[in-house]
């Protein structure tokens, strides 16, 4: 097993690919191909981890009140240094769904009902359901807008598609007034657009809302560049950060408009009754504060937090950093979805330019052919079968009319797991076609 402390001192990358499992906990009889959804970390890590637990048990009150703090501090530095932003504008929340809703759920609407949220069709079932929450809690306040999105789609056209429905938005006498999109969506997992869309938010002023939960750890990120209203990622799909961690960023602009903690908490200043205090505005606002009223909001499982700085030093020092990690992942991706996709016959998903597949995560068309309405019961069988049978996970879905299978590359996988991965997927599609799943 590799360490934090041997590898500091050797500094010498260790070569990706299968024989780097040893430096995780994943069982050697499960094959991992879904780090999307939930990620995993080292076991260099996980001693960190343990070693923060064993000090919050033998004393809780002084690891709490007075040592995590400074834990958490340095965490956030790290990724202030990660995503070049200032540290006074980073927190960290329990995971993107949290974020968001730590956002959103500070947003005052307008009693003219003019509000509109913009968001794509490929948007996150939870981001989803909070807006949907949002229309429902603001009666006639709030409404939202979808832009369908059916890939292979060029960046340039879903700009253009961003931009239409702003201007139809408009001209329906509605008021645009943010818009949530993603740096890698989930369902299918591919790359988006989300600097070119961030741009056109800011000339067309509407407000910029990023859900990155697919994001930092396997796509380049400078924050400072993208100048967003407002960003979130999850640190634990990809940045190798124990489960749940999500760095959330607000640009000093825009603290004064995010009031309250999520669950409101102590830091919260009420504006009425006897207790009612004036909030600084957005001009003379202090940008230590912001952080200051997040640290605390309740009891709750930090040690996720305090690996953060940990994780960040293991990618550098054992793994060589982030440039060697991202190169590794997009290669494996593209190359091994290519592989996936000879050994079923089909193809990867993706657009004349390429940029789809510009990111870790590989979707691969199924050659399954079905009626609609047994979509579900096939999509069962699928995880069904792999769980029960081959010991894996694979998220299976329909784009566009046509079956496909998102695969996850990682620093522990090879081009021989995505040859797996294709038989694996082939044989489950020939017992679909003899309707055992029905």
């Amino acid at each position: 097993m590799t360490t934090l402390v041997d590898r500091t001192v050797s500094r010498t990358p260790v070569e990706f690919g299968p024989a780097l499992l040893k430096d995780f906990l994943i069982d050697p009889e499960y094959h991992n191909l879904n780090h999307g959804s939930f990620g995993t970390y080292p076991r260099a890590v996980h001693e960190k981890r343990l070693e923060y637990l064993t000090r919050a048990e033998a004393q809780s009150d002084i690891f709490l009140r007075h040592q995590y703090p400074a834990l958490l501090e340095e965490s956030r530095a790290a990724l202030a240094e990660h995503l070049n932003a200032p540290v006074e504008t980073l927190i960290l929340a329990a995971n993107a769904t949290t974020a968001l809703n730590i956002i959103i759920r500070n947003f005052t609407w307008a009693d003219d009902g003019k509000d509109e949220v913009i968001s794509f069709s490929t948007i996150y079932g939870a981001c989803e359901k909070t807006v949907e929450y949002l229309i429902d809690t603001n009666p006639g306040r709030l409404s939202s807008r979808t832009i369908p999105l059916t890939y292979p789609l060029e960046d340039d056209t879903i700009v253009d598609l961003f931009r239409a429905a702003v201007e139809k938005s408009r001209s329906e006498g509605k008021r645009p007034r943010v818009a949530i999109y993603d740096v890698v969506t989930s369902q299918p997992g591919v790359r988006f657009p989300f600097e070119a869309v961030t741009k056109a938010c800011r000339e067309l002023d509407v407000v910029s809302l990023v859900d990155g939960a697919q994001g930092i750890g396997m796509v380049p990120i400078d924050l400072t560049a993208l100048d967003a209203d407002y960003f979130l990622s999850n640190c634990h799909k990809w940045l190798h950060v124990p489960r749940g961690c999500a760095v959330v960023y607000v640009p000093v602009r825009n603290h004064a408009r995010i009031t309250s903690t999520l669950p409101t908490s102590h830091s919260y200043v009420t504006q009425t009754g006897p207790n009612a205090k004036p909030r600084a505005s957005t001009d003379d606002v202090d940008p230590a504060a912001f952080a200051q009223r997040f640290a605390f909001i309740g009891a709750w499982e930090v040690s996720p937090y305090c690996c953060v700085k940990d994780s960040v030093q293991w990618r550098k020092e054992v793994l060589g950093g982030e440039q060697r990690i991202v190169d590794y992942l997009w290669k494996l991706a593209k190359e091994g979805g290519r592989k996936t996709a000879e050994v079923l016959g089909t193809e990867v998903l993706d657009n004349a330019a390429g940029t789809l597949t510009n990111c870790a995560m590989v979707n691969v068309f199924l050659p399954i052919e079905a009626p609609a309405e047994d979509e579900a019961g096939i999509a069962a069988f699928v995880i069904e079968v792999l769980r029960e049978e081959y010991k894996t996970f694979v998220p299976v879905g329909v784009h566009g009319g046509r079956w496909y299978a998102r695969i996850s590359a990682q620093v522990y996988l090879g081009l021989d797991d995505f040859v797996w991965a294709g038989e694996t997927l082939k044989a489950v599609c020939e017992r679909i076609a003899k309707g055992e799943y029905k």
